[in-house]
C-alpha cells in the first residue's frame, strides 16, 4: 500500500518523531484522549444573547465558547460585528461561566487587541493564506485555531501551520470545515478524510466544523459524529438562543436543545472509540 506523503519542504508540522501536540487552555486539553467542543453564537449580537448561549452550552457540555466580534463577510452590506464591544462582551461570558474564548483575527493590525480578551485567536478560511497575518500571530504565545481554506489541499494547509510554527508559536489545532466542491446541496463539502490524514502525517490537534460544512443545522449532528468516529479530537459548532433571528448564518445554528442532543448522542460515539466528552 501507497505510504502518505506529504511535502519535503514541510519541516515543523509534520508527525517524524513527534508524539502528540497537546495545547493546554486553561484546564482544557486540545489533542488529548478527552473530546473537546466550542460552541457558541456565529457572531455575537449583544450581551443578552451571547450570556443566554453562553451558560446554555456550558451546561450542556461545552469546552470552550466561540463567538465572532470581527466577521469577514461576503457582501459589505452584511453585519460585520461588533468589534472591540463584542470582544468585551465574550470576556464577560468568560467571566461568568469559565469557558475560555476562541474568537476570529481578521488582519494584522487587530491581533494584539484580540490577543488581550481571547485564550484561543481563530485564522478563519479566507485568511488561511494571508502570511501577513500568519507571521505576526506566529509571535505571540496564545493558541492558534487555523482554518483549512475552501479551496485549500492539505499540504497548503500545513503550509500555513508551518508559518505560524516557524514564527515560534507552537501551539496551533487546525480545523477541517469544508471545502468547494461540485456538490449543491450544502455549503461545502466536509472532508471527513482530512482528520486521520493529518492524525497520520501532523503530531498536531484537528477539529471538526460541521456548521459552516453543512451550512443547515438538520445535518451539523450527524456530521459532527462522524468527525469524532473518524478520530477528530474536537469540535467548533455554531449555537444561538434564536437562530431565526440571528444576523449571521442563522439556518446552520443549532438551537440550544439541539446542542443539548448533540453533547448526549457524542457522548456516545466517543465512548464507543476509548475516548471522553
Amino acid at each position: 500500500m501507497e505510504e502518505l506523503s506529504v511535502s519535503s519542504a514541510l519541516k515543523l508540522v509534520v508527525r517524524g518523531t513527534r508524539q502528540d501536540t497537546v495545547i493546554n487552555i486553561g484546564d482544557v486539553k486540545v489533542g488529548g484522549n478527552k473530546i473537546v467542543v466550542i460552541a457558541g453564537p456565529c457572531t455575537v449580537e449583544g450581551r443578552e444573547q451571547l450570556l443566554e448561549t453562553a451558560h446554555s452550552v456550558k451546561n450542556s457540555g461545552a469546552s470552550m465558547l466561540r463567538g465572532g466580534a470581527f466577521k469577514p463577510r461576503t457582501l459589505p452590506y452584511s453585519f460585520q460585528g461588533l468589534g472591540e464591544e463584542g470582544l468585551k462582551l465574550l470576556a464577560e461570558a468568560r467571566e461568568e461561566t469559565g469557558l475560555p474564548i476562541v474568537t476570529e483575527v481578521m488582519s494584522p493590525q487587530d491581533v494584539k487587541t484580540i490577543e488581550k480578551y481571547a485564550d484561543v485567536l481563530q485564522i478563519g478560511a479566507r485568511n488561511m493564506q494571508n502570511f501577513s497575518l500568519l507571521k505576526d500571530v506566529g509571535k505571540i504565545e496564545k493558541p492558534i485555531l487555523l482554518k483549512r481554506g475552501l479551496s485549500a489541499i492539505i499540504n497548503e494547509w500545513m503550509g500555513s501551520a508551518e508559518y505560524i510554527l516557524n514564527g515560534g508559536n507552537n501551539n496551533v489545532i487546525l480545523c477541517e470545515r469544508g471545502i468547494r466542491s461540485f456538490n449543491r446541496l450544502t455549503r461545502f463539502t466536509l472532508d471527513i478524510a482530512s482528520v486521520p490524514i493529518i492524525k497520520k502525517v501532523s503530531h498536531l490537534p484537528i477539529i471538526v466544523d460541521p456548521s459552516h460544512a453543512m451550512g443547515r443545522r438538520d445535518l451539523v449532528i450527524p456530521m459532527a459524529k462522524a468527525a469524532i468516529a473518524a478520530g477528530a479530537d474536537g469540535l467548533i459548532v455554531e449555537v444561538h438562543s434564536e437562530p431565526e433571528k440571528a444576523l449571521c448564518d442563522g439556518p446552520q445554528q443549532l438551537r440550544l436543545n439541539d446542542f443539548r442532543r448533540l453533547m448526549e448522542e457524542l457522548d456516545t460515539v466517543a465512548n464507543a472509540i476509548g475516548r471522553s466528552l
